[in-house]
């Protein structure tokens, strides 16, 4: 968590979340959201924590998920993100190291948005 970013205390993010306090707390023992601690011991709630408490309470209410596969949900949600991140790295490693320049058959990171467009040239006539 970011020094600037904005935190909440329990009372305060159970509300933004909809829930009771005592939810958050059950949520935090079961590992399904980790807010950060005080000093003192005080939870404190980023906005992304409300947000996951949210989708925690869409999962479990809209599609019936309980809370142990909840708990599998947001650990793969986290490790493909992780995953995410280090291909992100990895392809800005590569372009560093190579100059952003290629050759014929290396392997280039090609952005999820790119259109890949697959050609091959007609038979030839022999």
């Amino acid at each position: 968590m970011m020094e600037s970013e904005e935190v909440f205390v329990i009372s305060v993010a159970a509300e933004l979340a909809g829930m009771h306090a005592q939810t958050l707390r059950t949520y935090d023992r079961l590992g399904l959201v980790t807010p950060q601690r005080t000093s003192g011991g005080g939870r404190r709630y980023s906005a992304r924590d409300v947000a996951l408490l949210r989708e925690v309470q869409r999962l479990s209410q809209d599609e019936g998920v309980n809370l142990a596969g909840i708990k599998r949900i947001i650990d793969l949600t986290n490790q493909v993100e992780a995953l995410q991140h280090r291909i992100t790295e990895m392809a800005a490693e590569i372009t560093q190291l190579h100059g952003g320049a290629y050759r014929r058959g290396d392997l280039v990171p090609i952005p999820r948005s790119t259109a890949l467009v697959v050609w091959q040239p007609k038979n030839r006539r022999g």
